[in-house]
């Protein structure tokens, strides 16, 4: 039977963790064709396709996601 890899989780370059505030993202990529994000909050975890995941980027770069917008 074959092993399944665990998500390897980073924590956001943007992320300013603290025991104060422990609102953090975290992201997985080392599984090929799967994007994992988790809350360091909660630990729940949502996974994406690499073309959701390429998707969601390339929106929030343009700002989709701004709440001002």
């Amino acid at each position: 039977m074959a092993t399944v890899p665990e998500f390897e989780f980073r924590t956001s370059s943007a992320c300013q963790y603290n025991n104060n505030d422990p609102r953090c993202v975290e992201v997985a990529t080392n599984i090929p064709g799967k994007v994992a994000v988790r809350s360091t909050v909660t630990g729940q975890t949502v996974e994406f396709t690499a073309e959701e995941w390429t998707d969601f980027l390339s929106g929030a770069r343009l700002g989709e996601f701004d709440v001002a917008a």
